[in-house]
């Protein structure tokens, strides 16, 4: 489904990944690709269905090498923002924060799955906090089940910014789903309605519900769109369009139309430029 944009303002894609075999990984990844997701490859893609430019987030399999994805960022700076991931355990070494001053740098992942959850309100985090609310920055978090009752205490108070990953795949209990919905009325905190296939197993509705609840609870002024793109372990007959559209059956057009044009530019504080538009203007 196809509407047209806000004037003058760029779709985005706000979740996805490049890669390319040989990188340099996370010690004991729990997967990695055999095969590439190229810059240039994912950019004809978002052309092809007319959207402007993404924010590129860093997987969990390269962990925090990020040289990679801040070289794209540094080659295609009108068309993509950053999210880097920070070493756990010693998030606030200068070597691993000095990305954070670069232009483009959108902010940090937090990835949780199979991880230990970090005391976010020891003294690392908390300079790392001032550091991402000093510069607009945001911390985006991928947790699941009852990891988020663990976190919530210290996002609730989080000084920048907090974008939740994949609608905090729902569906594990209703207790972790409700700590994801309390965050979501928050007014600093921001919702991802992406990659609905990552929901807890045996729970296929989990995620249409959550955008349901979602949009009830806290309103569609902070939902974001996220394509996923390449699907890394649900590549299977997955498509660009498909993701495109599945939203649609839960979000109306103007909450959906906001999710990818409005919504990303007020977070990022920044639009795509495209040297020349391409097919659709706008995915909704």
């Amino acid at each position: 489904m196809i509407c047209e944009p806000a004037e003058s303002v760029e779709s985005v894609d706000t979740h996805a990944h490049v890669f390319h075999r040989g990188l340099p990984g996370a010690d004991r990844p729990r997967y990695v690709p055999d095969y590439d997701a190229l810059p240039a490859t994912y950019l004809a893609l978002l052309d092809r269905h007319g959207i402007g430019g993404a924010v590129l987030v860093q997987p969990s399999f390269l962990g925090s090498h990020n040289e990679f994805l801040l070289g794209c960022l540094a080659r295609h700076p009108a068309r993509f923002r950053a999210v880097i991931v920070l070493d756990h355990d010693r998030p606030c070494r200068p070597d691993a924060l000095a990305p954070l001053a670069l232009d483009g740098v959108a902010g940090i992942r937090l990835n949780l799955i199979g991880r230990r959850v970090p005391d976010l309100a020891g003294p690392h985090w908390r300079q790392v906090a001032a550091l991402l609310a000093g510069r607009g920055q945001h911390l985006e978090v991928h947790a699941a089940g009852e990891q988020w009752a663990a976190i919530a205490p210290a996002l609730r108070n989080w000084p920048s910014p907090v974008v939740i990953d994949h609608l905090g795949l729902p569906g594990a209990s209703e207790g972790a789903d409700r700590a994801v919905l309390d965050l979501a009325t928050r007014d600093h905190v921001w919702i991802k309605a992406s990659a609905p296939y990552r929901c807890a197993p045996g729970a296929p509705d989990a995620p249409g519900l959550m955008l349901r609840r979602v949009l009830e609870e806290a309103g569609h002024q902070r939902l974001l769109w996220g394509s996923d793109w390449p699907w890394t372990r649900h590549e299977r007959g997955r498509t660009f369009a498909e993701c495109l559209a599945w939203p649609a059956a839960y979000v109306g057009p103007s909450a959906l139309r906001a999710a990818v044009t409005v919504n990303p530019v007020r977070l990022l504080n920044w639009s795509p430029r495209r040297r020349a538009a391409a097919g659709p203007q706008a995915p909704v």
